[in-house]
């Protein structure tokens, strides 16, 4: 089992319902199909680099899982047929790349704490 990392941009029209609605379909998705999520992060309405269906922003969703290969091209054309997506990346870790993700989400972990 590989572990990926998925970063897909929502369209900035929905509601935070309607976000969170569209990001539990894809967890579902994957888990589903046996894929094990790692880790889930929202980053946010953020400003594009450049416009994307005549829109400057969108909402910024990251999955990390654990999945076979296989899931992938499932999960994409999931993504591809989705109108509420406008853009997203799917990326095999290698094992620094897992390595850097704990070592922030740990660093995280510990300023939390302390505030």
């Amino acid at each position: 089992m590989n572990q990926y990392e998925t970063v897909f941009i929502l369209t900035p029209v929905l509601s935070d319902e309607q976000m969170k609605e569209a990001v539990k379909k894809y967890e579902d998705h994957l888990t589903n199909r046996g894929a094990e999520i790692v880790h889930e992060e929202n980053w946010g309405m953020r400003k594009l680099a450049y416009p994307i269906q005549k829109k400057s922003t969108g909402f910024y969703q990251l999955i990390e899982y654990k999945a076979e290969g296989n899931v992938i091209a499932d999960v994409e054309t999931e993504l591809k047929r989705d109108e509420r997506i406008l853009r997203f990346l799917t990326v095999k870790l290698d094992k620094h790349a897992i390595a850097y993700n704990e070592k922030k989400r740990k660093k995280a972990a510990e300023a939390a704490a302390e505030a």
